[in-house]
């Protein structure tokens, strides 16, 4: 089995793949003081829990800098392998800017949009952020957009005024009748209009239709206000990083 894991600034994904599919996901809090064994202790306890086998092979995708070695070690206590981190110069993507000054979980979410998806076509990662990344027809990745989450705006939006903590609960209208569906509705509909807004302006400037393809841990919940067809592929930066190691794991040898 190949242990794949992408640290996001909330949470750390962690899953397992035969090479082909991913057998399994998991979700870890990211805590950028954990150490190394304590990693450790929580990523192996995932593999048990799914009876993961033996573990020949692991990659990494980082937006967190300051824990990914703790993460890389962890996996060496836990395997006793050494695992491929995914950068710019590994997952050799066609870029119009350099590929060093993008994120490798932008890079590999494209990875995996070309091999999976008609293109041209987009993914749009709702996380702590909400990032678009934008391949062409020519399987070259153009660019894209980073924008606050919808857990950031929520955040905000409590912390910055005297508005109440709210549930994150479906709206059951669009014109809110008192202060939280109000929030409720603003927050839920106002993000799906957003990457409606995002995609029209993108097909515009492309001037042609996009495959739309949203992954992340708020997908499920924003993906059925949007009026775009969009579709959803939690696995998606997995799958990337899977593709990744295996277009690299000879320089682990």
């Amino acid at each position: 089995m190949i242990l794949a894991i992408d640290i996001g600034n909330t949470n750390i994904t962690v899953g397992c793949s035969d090479g082909k599919e991913i057998k399994f996901t998991e979700h870890l809090s990211t805590n950028q003081t954990a150490t190394s064994l304590e990693y450790a202790v929580l990523i192996k306890n995932v593999l048990e829990i799914h009876k993961a086998g033996k573990i020949k092979g692991a990659v990494i995708s980082s937006v967190v800098p300051t824990i990914t070695e703790t993460l890389c070690k962890a996996v060496e206590k836990i395997c006793g392998i050494k695992p491929l981190v995914a950068d710019s110069k590994i997952i050799n993507l066609k870029t119009l800017e350099p590929s060093s000054n993008i994120g490798s979980d932008l890079l590999s979410s494209a990875r995996a949009l070309i091999e999976e998806y008609p293109l041209p076509a987009v993914v749009i990662d709702m996380g702590t952020a909400t990032t678009i990344a934008v391949v062409n027809s020519e399987r070259e990745f153009i660019g894209g957009m980073i924008m606050p989450g919808f857990r950031i705006a929520l955040d905000s939006l409590v912390s910055n005024t005297s508005l109440p903590k709210i549930r994150l609960e479906n709206p059951e209208r669009l014109i809110g009748r008192n202060t939280v569906e109000c929030m409720q509705s603003g927050l839920i509909y106002g993000t799906a209009s957003c990457i409606d807004g995002m995609l029209e302006r993108i097909e515009s400037e492309m001037q042609e239709k996009i495959t739309a393809v949203a992954t992340g841990s708020f997908a499920d919940f924003i993906v059925p206000y949007c009026r775009h067809e969009i579709l959803t592929d939690k696995e998606l930066v997995l799958k990337g990083l899977i593709i990744i190691y295996n277009n690299n794991k000879k320089i682990l040898l």
